[in-house]
């Protein structure tokens, strides 16, 4: 796995050994920043579930001015935090160890990306919850081409949806009416 694009272009990042985590394939987040570049500039990016920080650290190195990586797996932690410190973005990323259910309500961002375990949609409906409750400018939701997420969860709706064999990207904004 690498950086795909930006200031640490091409630097390998470790992967949390095993199967416990589903890294974002590298040609999915290559698609989501290249529609995300016109916004990534300057902002607060907050990955929740954030595995490996990959998509995080991507956002950092095109522009963003900080990430959080929500994560509660201590393996994954440790992960993170090695390829945080490898590339010298401390500064710029904060690793929080802990469940999204306690930690994304904390962190105002102004673009979310949430990716649960496919295998766990339960934190989808969660997740979605808290932030259709706050209603952030972006949100993307990672998920399978067969899991089914709703339209207009709280205050967001879907506008778009992006899909690469069976991996899913939805994108979500705030409801202001528009068909």
């Amino acid at each position: 796995m690498r950086v795909i694009a930006g200031e640490f272009r091409s630097r390998r990042l470790r992967a949390v050994p095993g199967r416990e985590t589903r890294p974002t394939p590298d040609r999915l987040r290559e698609a989501l920043f290249n529609i995300l570049q016109p916004r990534i500039e300057g902002c607060v990016f907050l990955d929740a579930y954030a595995g490996t920080g990959a998509v995080g650290i991507e956002a950092v190195s095109r522009g963003a001015a900080s990430a959080i990586l929500i994560e509660k797996s201590p393996q994954a932690v440790a992960v993170i935090e090695d390829n945080v410190r490898s590339l010298g973005i401390e500064t710029r990323c904060r690793v929080v160890r802990g469940s999204v259910r306690l930690f994304l309500p904390r962190y105002p961002a102004d673009i979310v990306f949430l990716d649960p375990p496919y295998d766990q949609p339960k934190e989808y409906e969660l997740g979605l919850q808290i932030l259709g409750d706050t209603a952030p400018s972006l949100v993307i939701v990672q998920h399978h081409a067969k899991q089914h997420l709703p339209e207009t969860p709280g205050a967001m709706t879907r506008f778009r949806i992006l899909t690469q064999g069976e991996n899913c990207l939805s994108f979500y904004r705030p409801d202001d009416g528009r068909p």
